[in-house]
C-alpha cells in the first residue's frame, strides 16, 4: 500500500497560501511609504518653490552676505538633486539616507538666511518677503508631519520584514529595508 501523497500536499498548500499573505502584506507595506511618500514629495516640492522665491527676492537686498546666498542656493540645489533622484524610488534607503542628508544642510543654510533677512526689519517687513518667511513657516510643521508619516511607514515595512517567518521572502523577491527622512 503505497503512502498518501494528500499530508504533503496540505503542507504545501499551506506554505504557498502563507507566502501569498507575507509577500501581499509587504507589498501593502510598501504602498503604504509610496502614500506618505506623496505626503512629504508634495511639501518639499512646495518648499523647494518658496526657497528659490525668497532667495530671488533677497537678492539684491543681501549682497553683502553673497556667501550666504551663494551656500543656500548650493544647498537648494543640493537637495533639489537628492529629492529627483529619490522621487522615483522612495523607498530606497540609499536615495533617502541622501535626501535626509541633503535636506539637514538646506536646514542649517536656511535657518542662517532668515536670521539675517528678519535682522533687516525693512527687508523682512516688504510683501514678497514677508510672504515666503510666513510660507516657510507655514511649511515646517507640515515637513516635520510628512517625514513623521513616512519614517513610521518605512518603521512598519522594516519590522514586518525582520520577523521571522516572512525574513525568508526577502531575498526571494528583493524586498529591502526602507530609509528613513
Amino acid at each position: 500500500m503505497a503512502a498518501t501523497p494528500w499530508p504533503w500536499l496540505a503542507l504545501l498548500a499551506v506554505l504557498v497560501l502563507w507566502m501569498l499573505g507575507a509577500y501581499n502584506r509587504l507589498v501593502a507595506l510598501r504602498a503604504a511609504i509610496l502614500a506618505a511618500w506623496t505626503q512629504a514629495d508634495a511639501v518639499y516640492k512646495t518648499r523647494n518653490q518658496v526657497v528659490i522665491a525668497l532667495l530671488t527676492a533677497v537678492q539684491s537686498q543681501l549682497e553683502g552676505e553673497h556667501a550666504a546666498l551663494v551656500a543656500t542656493s548650493a544647498a537648494q540645489s543640493a537637495l533639489q538633486s537628492s529629492w529627483e533622484a529619490a522621487r522615483p524610488r522612495p523607498a530606497d534607503a540609499e536615495a533617502v539616507a541622501a535626501l535626509a542628508a541633503a535636506d539637514s544642510a538646506l536646514a542649517g543654510r536656511l535657518a542662517r538666511l532668515v536670521a539675517l533677512v528678519e535682522q533687516r526689519s525693512a527687508l523682512a517687513a516688504e510683501p514678497v518677503v514677508a510672504a515666503q518667511l510666513q510660507a516657510l513657516r507655514e511649511l515646517e510643521p507640515r515637513l516635520a508631519f510628512a517625514r513623521q508619516a513616512f519614517n513610521e511607514a518605512g518603521e512598519r515595512h522594516d519590522a514586518a520584514l525582520r520577523q521571522f517567518p516572512t525574513r525568508l521572502l526577502e531575498p526571494v523577491f528583493l524586498f529591502a529595508p526602507a530609509g528613513r527622512l
